[in-house]
Formats: C-alpha cells, sequence, structure tokens
C-alpha cells in the first residue's frame, strides 16, 4: 500500500436536477484556471458529464462506478487519474444516499466519498425553500455518520434576501455556507432524451458554457474555504491502478470475465440459447500498424462518444495500437485495421450522415464478414443493424433498430451465453443499459449476454467475431475482455497477412 495525499472534494446532491454539474464543472474549472492540475472523476456510470470535466480540465474525465468495477477499485482508480494532480473533484450521481437498486449504499456517491475518505459538498436548490433548507440538510448530515459533510452550496438563490435567510437557517444548523449562485439558465447546457448534449457536439459552445460555469462559481463560491477543506481529506492507503499491471495479471488466464465451471453451459441451457465460438479473419490490405501490433480502430466524433479512458490504455497495455477515425467523415477504416471498438454516443441524431457515408459502411461491413472482432455497445449495435428508423446502417447484423418511447435504464448483472471475442460463455460481468431505441434479433446470431438481475433474459447479438449489445461495460474490472480482444486482433492480423503472402506469391 502506499499513501495518496491528492486534496479532495465530492460534489454530492439532495437529488437529481440540484445543480451537481453546474458546481462541479464550474469548480473544475477555475481550480484550473488558477494553474492547478485538477484530476476530474465522475461517480457512477455517466459519459456525458465526464466530458465536460474534461474540457474543463485538459485531462480525461474518469468515472469511479462501485457496482460494474467493486468497490475495491474505487480507490486504486481514483488514485491512476489523479497521480501528479493539485486537486481532485468528483461529481456525485443522483442524490448523495441513492445507489444500485435494492443494493443499499453501494455504487452511491456516499459510498463512492466513504471509500474515498473525501469531504462532500452538498449542492442544494433552494429555489422554493427558505429556513427548511437546515432541516434539509440537517438530515442529510446526519444520516450517516461516516459521510463528512463539509458544507453546502446553494443553488438558484432568487434575490439576497432569500440569500439572508438561506445563510441565517443554516448558520442556527452550524452548517458552513461555501457558495451561493444565482439562478443564470445562460450557462446551462442542452439537454436531450438520455440527458446533456455531448461536448462533440456543441465543442465551440461547451468551452464558453464551461467558461461562463467558472466565472459564475468564481464570484459566488469561497474557493480558498473549498480548498482548505479538500486539503483536509486524510491520506489514501491504496496503489494506483496500472493498465500494465492489470493486463499483466489477467493475461495468464484471461478470460475475458470471472467463469466458472459448468455456469456457462448451465445458463445456455437455462436460457435457450446456444454458444457459437468466433472465427478469426481481416480484410485483404489490413492487418497490422505500427512495429508490428494489431491495430484497434476505435469510432469517435460526435456520433460516438460514450468511452472510458481506461479501455484504451488496457488496449494499449495488451499491445494493440489504438487508432480513432470518425464515422460521420472518414470514408475508410485506418490502414491496417485488424479489429474495430464502436462504442456508445448519439447514432440517431446523425443517421442521415452516418446512411450517407456508404464506403465506410461498407469497409464496416466487410471487415466483420472476414471474421475479424468487432466489439459494439448500444449505439454501435445499432450502427451495425441492417437500419436505423427505417435508414440503412452497416447491415452486419440482420437486424432492424427503432426509436421507442420507453428509456431502459439500470445496472445489470450478465453472464455471457456465447463464445466472442470479447469473453469465454460463462463469464460474469457487470454493466448498464442505457437507451430509447429497441431492436429485433435476426437469424444466424447466438445473444451476447444473459442478464441475470435484475431481470432474467438474453440480449446482444454473437455473430463471428462480432459482439455487439446494449449493455455498457467498464473493462477496468475485467482486463482480461482487453487482452481476449487484443489476442483476437492479434490472430486477425496474422490471417490477413498470410493471406498478402498468399495472393503475392501467386501473382505472376
Amino acid at each position: 500500500m502506499t499513501s495518496v495525499s491528492v486534496p479532495r472534494l465530492v460534489i454530492a446532491a439532495p437529488s437529481s436536477g440540484s445543480g451537481k454539474t453546474t458546481v462541479a464543472t464550474g469548480l473544475m474549472a477555475a481550480f484550473a484556471e488558477r494553474g492547478l492540475a485538477v484530476s476530474p472523476h465522475k461517480a457512477g456510470p455517466d459519459y456525458i458529464d465526464p466530458g465536460y470535466h474534461a474540457l474543463a480540465t485538459g485531462r480525461p474525465g474518469r468515472n469511479l462506478d462501485a457496482f460494474m468495477c467493486g468497490p475495491e477499485l474505487v480507490a486504486p482508480l481514483f488514485a491512476h487519474g489523479a497521480r501528479g494532480c493539485d486537486l481532485a473533484v468528483v461529481e456525485g450521481v443522483m442524490g448523495l444516499y441513492d445507489g444500485a437498486a435494492g443494493r443499499g449504499e453501494l455504487a452511491s456517491t456516499a459510498h463512492v466519498a466513504k471509500l474515498l475518505r473525501a469531504p462532500v459538498v452538498l449542492v442544494v436548490d433552494a429555489s422554493s425553500q427558505s429556513r427548511s433548507v437546515a432541516a434539509l440538510v440537517h438530515g442529510f448530515a446526519s444520516f450517516d455518520p461516516q459521510v463528512r459533510l463539509g458544507g453546502v452550496i446553494l443553488n438558484k438563490v432568487g434575490s439576497d434576501r432569500h440569500e439572508v435567510m438561506l445563510r441565517e437557517a443554516l448558520e442556527e444548523a452550524g452548517m458552513p455556507v461555501l457558495g451561493v449562485l444565482r439562478r443564470a439558465p445562460q450557462v446551462s447546457a442542452p439537454s436531450r432524451h438520455l440527458g446533456l448534449v455531448p461536448v462533440a457536439e456543441r465543442r465551440a459552445d461547451a468551452l464558453a458554457s464551461v467558461r461562463a460555469l467558472a466565472d459564475q462559481v468564481r464570484a459566488g463560491c469561497d474557493l480558498e474555504a473549498l480548498l482548505a477543506l479538500a486539503r483536509s481529506a486524510p491520506p489514501l492507503d491504496t496503489v494506483a491502478w496500472d493498465p500494465a499491471d492489470a493486463v499483466a495479471s489477467a493475461s495468464a488466464g484471461a478470460s475475458g470475465g470471472r467463469a466458472q465451471a459448468g455456469l456457462g453451459a448451465e445458463l445456455r441451457a437455462g436460457f435457450g440459447a446456444e454458444a457459437r465460438a468466433g472465427s478469426g479473419g481481416a480484410v485483404p490490405g489490413f492487418g497490422k500498424g505500427r512495429g508490428g501490433a494489431p491495430l484497434v480502430a476505435v469510432a469517435g466524433g460526435p456520433a460516438f462518444t460514450f468511452s472510458y479512458a481506461e479501455h484504451a490504455e488496457l488496449l494499449t497495455a495488451a499491445g494493440a495500437e489504438v487508432v480513432t477515425f470518425d464515422p460521420l467523415h472518414d470514408e475508410a477504416l485506418p490502414h491496417g485495421t485488424s479489429a474495430l471498438v464502436i462504442g456508445g454516443g448519439f447514432p440517431e441524431m446523425y443517421t442521415p450522415e452516418l446512411a450517407a457515408n456508404e464506403p465506410l459502411r461498407k469497409a464496416v461491413a466487410e471487415l466483420a464478414a472476414s471474421g475479424a472482432p468487432v466489439a459494439a455497445e448500444c449505439a454501435g449495435l445499432l450502427y451495425l443493424a441492417r437500419s436505423l428508423d427505417g435508414t440503412p446502417m452497416c447491415g452486419v447484423l440482420d437486424a432492424d433498430a427503432r426509436m421507442s418511447e420507453r428509456l431502459t435504464l439500470g445496472y445489470r448483472e450478465a453472464v455471457a451465453v456465447s463464445d466472442s471475442a470479447l469473453a469465454a460463455a460463462g463469464s460474469r460481468l457487470r454493466g448498464h443499459e442505457f437507451h430509447r431505441t429497441v431492436i429485433e434479433p435476426g437469424a444466424g446470431t447466438a445473444p451476447a449476454w444473459g442478464f441475470t438481475h435484475p431481470e432474467r433474459r438474453v440480449e446482444g447479438f454473437v455473430q463471428g467475431g462480432v459482439h455487439a449489445s446494449y449493455l455498457h461495460t467498464h473493462w477496468a474490472a475485467e482486463p482480461a475482455v482487453a487482452v481476449r480482444f487484443v489476442a483476437a486482433a492479434a490472430t486477425s492480423a496474422a490471417t490477413s497477412a498470410d493471406a498478402s503472402a498468399a495472393d503475392a506469391s501467386a501473382r505472376p
């Protein structure tokens, strides 16, 4: 164990919509503008807020999810992200004590704060209350004595008189007021059906919003008191997570998840699903990146913004060359591609543009048809379908997707039903779903996952080297996933090289 002494704050709230993102992002930007190296973090699985955090700090926004990664990885992942920083700011999720449904405090902001031994600042929407704010804050401060509530930032305060009443009430309760923010709708970020609009879709506007948030927080908050509170956090005894160490530990018996003997066959029988092994291959003309490393192409750009920073780090540590491409604009996969990762995002917002890029859709379909490993999550699943709302997509899967009115949201416990480039049948992983689309399975595919909690059902597709699913996973919890995927990419690269050599020797 080593001692991590990075000053740190957790920004929490009584409920969603109180202004956590406004305050956390504004604080990150304000402290960064003062020359501090600020490490940004987000409790829970959300992808969008970390994009704003990254814009505010110039460092990757990182998630701390005690459900997907396990409580034991929260402090190591925090230490990895905060290495060399002067301050760390952790934005909470939902209400302070809201966690995984039916699991007590697990994955709540309070749980993360306790695991990090970090003081909490409560952001309170004070727009419809005055003296009652003291009772509210007292309840949150006393609910769990192990959670150290260090002060309050009052948000959406209406007037000077309103501020006086709120401060008097909290002074009676003995709770420091660390900031007061007035209503300022001009600096709020736009939102839609799954939350805020990602930074990649509005970069110039987002940068202006972040600067405005910094100005608002600087004017309304006591930055010196907040920094003093952050520096009061005690040393954290942990070992920083390291992708190379994680890969080394997983490589000896990489299966792509925690497998138990006999479990795969039992669950496949229980779900009524047949496991099918993927095959290796690659599109002729593709195969290896620089130095002979298998090249893994990762979809990016405005349509595919959902990715955890640790995924690329693990792929690189496992021996891959990672290159990002934009399906909206790039008409070909990166030269040498032997595997493909297509994460989440908002393809439904760019359906015409994705469809219009026919050369890339064809290239993706050819790569998948060769048996090369392809990992697709949520938006990636939709992109691989035959169509999305009637508009042509890549046609890798014999399935059609469409928008729906129903939001599917929540943590999932899953077991791999079929062998794939990501996981061996029987492997257990945890993840989450978050989408407003539905997709009907086609013929010739096996399901990817069997969900065991909170409901029992199969989901996703395994077809050749393709693993496509709605389930978002965090590979730091299971580095064997990255090891297995890169090994499949290396096989794909070797197959492509052999095919190219055979073609060359056959020429007169």
